[in-house]
């Protein structure tokens, strides 16, 4: 058994993985109802920002501001997994749409997203997890 095989992530490493990545999860609930929709990102400055077109998911993050949002990847040695929480919101103002207008973010697929939405992180965790053999479960 390896004892390191589950390994928590400092705050830096955390903003730092979650940084590599383009691909990820938001976590939304609304009357009890939770969703989860994949999304690509931009993570920085303590946000994360993403374009949306109208819909669901957009309602659902005006409706209920708290969020949670998840990122992953692996390699054939190990994995790491990031989770977000804090609050989105819908980029109104011009300045705002402009600024992230530069970030390195466009849609994967082609479909318009007219809406921004930032995410501010009021928390962050994450762990890397290394690959192994399972341990005997039953010792002789």
């Amino acid at each position: 058994m390896v004892d390191n095989a589950v390994q928590e992530l400092s705050v830096e490493e955390a903003w730092e993985l979650l940084g590599s990545a383009e691909l990820g999860r938001i976590a939304l609930s609304v009357d009890g109802h939770p969703d989860i929709y994949p999304v690509n990102y931009f993570a920085g400055d303590g946000r994360i920002t993403l374009r949306t077109g109208e819909g669901t998911k957009l309602t659902e993050i005006v409706l209920n501001e708290n969020v949670a949002f998840e990122a992953d990847d692996h390699s054939e040695q190990d994995a790491w997994s990031v989770v977000a929480k804090g609050t989105a919101r819908v980029l109104v103002s011009m300045s705002e749409i402009n600024a992230a207008d530069e970030l390195p973010l466009r849609p994967w697929i082609p479909t318009m997203k007219y809406n921004y939405v930032e995410i501010s992180v009021s928390e962050i965790s994450g762990r890397r997890y290394l690959f192994g053999p399972e341990p005997e479960r039953y010792p002789v």
